[in-house]
């Protein structure tokens, strides 16, 4: 069993999970009164949850070859032999299926619609393109910031400007983020034939222009809520001092691209995310 729970990559399916609650809160009528459809929700983050971890196990099933090349992910059941490639595809098809049924019958189609739109893009489109090119980075993104839209859409059943306003702020986050990444592990990647930037550039001022630059406009976009009139005044300053400590460690990253300050602005992606949504949802406009 805990093969099989490796292969669904659970750190990642929770960061979708969190982002699709909230998508969720933001999406129902009256959000601060207390009143919630708790059992919808159930179905929601339960659909989610299953077809996430259908795609992740599909994703490892595909770049089964690459990950025996890279230190990194050289552990995983796959390259290990711990699993063989066929149980693997049939077991992250049958969860992609199981959870686009939950998310249809149990949610709504729109939603179910969204998490498959989610899969196909991430195992079609990014993840070949991960060998031919370095813009795979900004295809992926737009699968990766579908999660806040399904929240939405499950408790909505529509999507507008609000909705698209925590696309676009986890749109943008997962740039600064990957290329941290990117350029943490840019020898596994090149080892592995993965086209990153920083394999293709391999002096990486092109990393850290697009760390600051992508940092520096997370803050005007963080503020769109505000503008919305989905969160108050403390969210506003919050956002532009959390956005502002992100962009300090982006512009710490131009003059000095070591693994060190690249580690940094890899955790304060981590940190910012949730801190970002947590005051997003306790600092509710004053009506």
């Amino acid at each position: 069993m805990r093969h099989y729970y490796e292969l669904t990559k659970p750190r990642i399916t929770w960061l979708i999970l969190m982002s699709v609650g909230v998508g969720y809160y933001f999406g129902q009528k009256h959000p601060w009164n207390g009143q919630a459809d708790w059992m919808l929700l159930f179905h929601t983050m339960l659909g989610t949850a299953i077809i996430a971890s259908g795609t992740a196990a599909l994703n490892q099933w595909y770049e089964r070859e690459a990950d025996a090349l890279m230190r990194r992910t050289a552990g995983r059941p796959l390259p290990t032999g711990r699993m063989t490639a066929p149980r693997a595809m049939w077991f992250g098809i049958a969860l992609v299926l199981l959870g686009f049924l939950e998310l249809w019958l149990g949610v709504n189609l729109l939603t179910g619609v969204l998490g498959l739109l989610t899969m196909g893009a991430y195992l079609f489109i990014y993840t070949p393109l991960k060998q031919r090119s370095h813009l795979s980075t900004v295809i992926g993104a737009a699968p990766g910031a579908i999660p806040p839209l399904m929240g939405y859409a499950a408790s909505s059943g529509v999507l507008n400007a609000e909705a698209w306003s925590l696309f676009a702020i986890l749109f943008i986050w997962q740039f600064p983020h990957f290329l941290a990444i990117a350029w943490m592990y840019r020898e596994d990647y090149a080892r592995a034939g993965i086209r990153m930037l920083p394999v293709v550039e391999p002096d990486g001022q092109s990393t850290a222009r697009q760390i600051v630059l992508y940092a520096s406009t997370l803050i005007p976009v963080s503020i769109m809520p505000v503008l919305l009139g989905m969160t108050g005044k403390i969210y506003l300053v919050g956002a532009v001092l959390l956005g502002g400590w992100f962009l300090y460690t982006g512009v710490r990253v131009a003059f000095d691209l070591s693994n060190i300050r690249a580690r940094k602005v890899l955790l304060v992606s981590v940190i910012y995310l949730p801190l970002i949504y947590g005051l997003m949802v306790f600092d509710p406009p004053r009506l």
